[in-house]
């Protein structure tokens, strides 16, 4: 069996380079890394992880990927809800994973992307918030190499799964909902991100509704980001009748933007984060269980490596109206 020592050998590196490569270590060079890798594929070296979980009765080790936004004023708490979902679910199951953030792997190219979790002895991929511009890991996807639960993104294959709600129903429910009893035909729609496949699902849903009400909608994007809602209300809030935003976090902001503006509209968020309770005010969201749907991602990527096909999985979502007494009972 090849080691690590004769992959060493092979680039003429020292074996801690050969260690700090396939572990993603900061400061190797990129001809460093192109030795390395060159003989790993020659010499077709196998990581002791991989071999220890190929020759070990259990199997199952997850890696659950996750774009966590930082550019929130608020803690997010989404990301820490699909983790508990997801952690518990593989512990009931038997199955070990791992977290990953989407800045860790960022840099790196579809191989070196690979190798990484091959380093890991990852079997399958859950991945949230995956985006257009998230190439490199949506290469990883397609290649096969692993089966994967996409979380909100689109792709079914034999190795692939989908899950989500259904997103543009949920946001022309909520809509209608808070515009009938908020009343007001100018509304400023405060949308998630620019090549955002969620995004581009919820403005098809309030496009349906404006075309349906005979809305004017006057559309920006939010990134998700409270801060950047915040800006947006500030300047563009004070002529219109209501705000509908995309997300929860970017609802607060533009809640207390339109304090600091001390001017009253009504608000509608998106997804039924326990923080809205403390905005202030009750508003109008859909509701989503981001832990059951993480635990339903790891049952489904359990399937996928048994040989089940992959497929697309719909989940449930609800109308409420969230308030402080909700969060703290």
């Amino acid at each position: 069996m090849v080691s690590i020592r004769d992959v060493a050998k092979h680039a003429g590196v020292a074996i801690s380079t050969v260690s700090k490569v396939l572990n993603n270590y900061p400061n190797i060079s990129a001809e460093t890394k192109e030795k390395v890798n060159a003989a790993i594929d020659e010499l077709g070296f196998v990581p002791n992880t991989i071999a220890s979980a190929l020759s070990s009765k259990k199997t199952g080790r997850l890696a659950l990927l996750l774009d966590v936004n930082r550019h929130a004023q608020s803690v997010d708490e989404i990301p820490m809800q699909y983790i508990i979902g997801a952690i518990n679910k593989a512990k009931e199951l038997g199955m070990d994973i791992i977290t990953v953030f989407f800045t860790m792997i960022q840099e790196m190219n579809v191989d070196e992307t690979v190798r990484y979790f091959q380093s890991q002895g990852i079997e399958g991929l859950i991945v949230c918030g995956l985006s257009k511009q998230d190439v490199t890991i949506r290469r990883v996807v397609r290649s096969g190499r692993f089966k994967t639960v996409l979380i909100d993104a689109p792709g079914v294959s034999n190795d692939t799964s989908s899950i989500h709600i259904d997103n543009e129903l949920a946001q022309y429910e909520v809509a209608k909902k808070f515009v009938l009893e908020s009343g007001g035909s100018k509304i400023l729609y405060i949308a998630g991100k620019k090549n955002g496949y969620v995004s581009e699902e919820r403005m098809r849903g309030m496009k349906r509704l404006a075309w349906e009400l005979g809305l004017t909608v006057y559309t920006r994007t939010g990134g998700f980001s409270e801060l950047e809602a915040r800006r947006i209300t500030m300047k563009y809030a004070g002529n219109k009748d209501a705000i509908i935003c995309a997300s929860d976090l970017m609802a607060i902001g533009a809640m207390k933007a339109l304090i600091d503006m001390d001017i009253y509209r009504p608000v509608c968020g998106f997804d039924g984060v326990s923080l809205m309770g403390y905005a202030g005010k009750q508003m109008h969201t859909v509701k989503q269980d981001f832990q059951n749907i993480a635990a339903c991602a790891v049952e489904e990527l359990a399937g996928l490596i048994e040989g089940r096909s992959g497929r697309e999985v719909i989940m449930p979502h609800e109308l409420i109206r969230i308030k402080y007494l909700d969060v703290i009972s």
